[in-house]
């Protein structure tokens, strides 16, 4: 296997650790058979279930114009009721994950509908790119947090 090949597969792995989270906290997955681009209307408007979750959602173009799919889109937190976006990163080994940091946050700050938290996990991503991200918190108003996997989970057992 390739090394971006084990990334992906890594990466998946924290996806799917994030959708445990969320289901054992009765959060519902909606729209797994729609387009990407159709998910996100069908997310807002499933208002029969009330805690519900879409993965891979199209939100629109971030700040080059391209189009923007986030890792996951949440609705039905009673802390957060505009809803929250939680993207996933995951650096095992060195690599660019971390040089991608400052996009992501951009496009939080200017084109997410929603506030979002990152998680970042893996322990090969360079420390200053973490520590830089969490100082971001203060200055972005829609990034609500940085966190870890086990941080995370602490923070899912409180809010959602």
């Amino acid at each position: 296997m390739t090394q971006g090949g084990r990334a992906n597969k890594a990466g998946n792995v924290l996806e799917k650790t994030v959708e445990g989270a969320l289901q054992g906290h009765g959060y519902v997955p909606v729209g797994d058979k729609l387009r990407k681009k159709q998910k996100l209307a069908y997310l807002l408007n499933s208002t029969n279930i009330p805690r519900r979750y879409a993965r891979e959602v199209h939100i629109g173009p971030g700040i080059y114009g391209t189009n923007i799919y986030v890792d996951f889109y949440i609705i039905g937190s009673p802390a957060i009721p505009a809803g929250i976006i939680i993207e996933c990163k995951w650096q095992q080994v060195g690599g660019s994950v971390d040089e991608k940091l400052p996009y992501v946050n951009l496009n939080i700050q200017n084109c997410y509908p929603a506030p979002a938290i990152v998680l970042l996990d893996g322990g090969g991503m360079k420390p200053g790119a973490i520590t830089w991200l969490k100082q971001q918190v203060a200055a972005n108003q829609n990034l609500l947090a940085v966190h870890t996997l086990s941080s995370f989970i602490i923070w899912a057992n409180n809010n959602l």
